[in-house]
């Protein structure tokens, strides 16, 4: 039974990202390289009118490959693109593609290696790799729907049971036309929460077995609760003279799941129904991503940096960071710095309390910092030193922690990747004092969804609309 909802889990997630063919996500992996080496050499040629490269400029493109392999694998690039439009595609392509030749300049500048190669031909090169990577994704679709329209062998499945994960996969497959797959109908049952839309009741529970055996029917997906096994193994006698595929699609209403997914270890199915999304190559390439942005964005916020120190030092005696305690991953505990906003003794009388509107207790310099959220810059060296991200959830003290956690039945799970500087609830609006439940929505929302190009999304949202906000104070 476990290795039965272990695979049923895998083909309702599979069928839910558009069937999307591994060899597909493989076969573009290593379009995207070859394209990218490919651009590089013809720019070359282009710019100097044969093809015999200097040291310098194999050692970019040698570079640039290790770099493509970090950025694209770290991205949901690769994830299910069929439906996507051809603006989503544009933008991640166009926030990737900067990404990458950013990270080959700044090492350059940082190494002096390749700083005597040709401007134009980066130029160049960055155009022909992005027009190339769009080009191929056209060819690649143009080839699959082609296929598809070539193939006259569906396979018939049916559905046994309604449940929201079974209406997901169905939908799935109305949409996808090249998954080779025609839903002919569902059985109902007692356990049923609602009715399949998009496909025809055929009967009864009762009525499966001489139904798929006489109509060829080739998969039945089980849509049952995951704890009737009287259900499943009724179902299962119903076609136990049959030879179809049978996949379990478990009713998991009312379990808060976070990348769930099925693994293998030592020749067992494991279930994972809880995960962060930071593990693997993922953890590594979310760890560059810090590293390199945050160190790059103190270099250049210096000045500002100093000057907002300077002012904090002369609008009132103290020193002129402030650091609270704050609970990140995994719930340990670091010290967040901030530019102070406040008198040394503010919470001397009141303790730990919420911001609210109508703040008083700031200074002149401080009030201002806070409503433009200049405050929060020193973070960038806790990202540094590793006790955050530039984006994740906001981090919040100890003993709020302890409050909101029997409030907010999610609350913990936003402590499952690190705390972050800006966030998804924050360029939503949902930041100081709003309604804690929403911004938690955000916050999983994140976790479940995390990829780089996610990251860097939320990095310009805030740019845009993250400093200056009705709810900083």
């Amino acid at each position: 039974m476990l290795s039965t909802f272990a695979i049923g889990l895998q083909e309702t997630r599979l069928l839910a990202l558009g069937n999307f063919n591994p060899l597909l996500g493989l076969a573009l992996r290593i379009g995207d390289l070859a394209v990218f080496v490919g651009s590089g050499l013809l720019a070359f040629a282009l710019r100097f009118g044969h093809s015999e490269m200097g040291t310098d400029y194999v050692h970019a493109v040698t570079r640039g490959v290790l770099f493509a392999v970090i950025v694209f694998n770290g991205s949901s690039l690769y994830r299910s693109w069929r439906g996507r439009t051809i603006a989503a595609e544009l933008f991640k392509l166009g926030t990737l593609w900067p990404l990458m030749f950013c990270l080959m300049a700044v090492y350059a500048l940082a190494t002096r290696d390749g700083q005597d190669t040709s401007r134009l031909w980066w130029a160049a090169w960055f155009g022909l790799s992005v027009g190339g990577a769009l080009l191929l994704r056209a060819a690649v679709n143009a080839g699959v729907r082609w296929t598809s329209g070539q193939r006259k062998d569906a396979r018939v499945a049916v559905v046994v049971g309604a449940n929201p994960e079974a209406q997901r996969l169905v939908d799935a497959i109305r949409r996808d036309d090249s998954c080779g797959i025609e839903v002919r109908g569902w059985f109902a049952t007692h356990s049923d929460r609602s009715e399949l839309t998009g496909a025809p009741m055929l009967g009864r529970l009762d009525n499966l077995g001489a139904y798929v055996e006489s109509r060829g029917v080739e998969l039945v997906w089980l849509a049952l609760p995951i704890g009737d096994q009287a259900k499943i193994s009724y179902a299962l006698s119903q076609l136990r003279h049959s030879t179809a595929d049978i996949k379990l699609v478990p009713d998991l209403f009312g379990l808060h799941l976070l990348n769930h997914s099925v693994e293998e270890i030592a020749g067992l199915p494991v279930i994972t129904l809880q995960q962060t999304p930071l593990h693997g190559a993922a953890r590594v390439v979310k760890k560059a991503e810090d590293l390199v942005l945050s160190a790059l964005i103190v270099v250049l916020i210096s000045p500002l940096m100093l000057a907002i120190a300077v002012a904090v030092k002369l609008s009132s005696p103290g020193p002129v960071f402030y650091r609270q305690e704050r609970v990140s991953w995994n719930n340990k505990k670091f010290h967040m710095l901030k530019f102070r906003s406040m008198p040394v003794d503010a919470e001397q009388k009141t303790g730990a309390v919420w911001a609210q509107a109508g703040e008083t207790r700031s200074t002149q310099v401080g009030a201002f910092l806070r409503k433009t959220s200049l405050d929060e810059l020193p973070q960038f060296l806790n990202v540094l030193m590793g006790d955050m991200s530039i984006v994740g959830p906001r981090p919040e003290r100890p003993v709020f922690v302890d409050q909101f956690k029997n409030e907010i039945p999610a609350y913990m799970k936003k402590h499952m990747v690190k705390a972050g500087i800006t966030g998804w609830a924050q360029v939503n609006g949902w930041r100081g004092s709003t309604d804690l439940a929403k911004r938690i929505e955000c916050d999983i929302a994140y976790i479940e969804n995390w990829s780089l190009t996610f990251d860097l999304k939320i990095i310009v949202l805030t740019l845009f609309k993250g400093f200056i906000n009705k709810n900083a104070y």
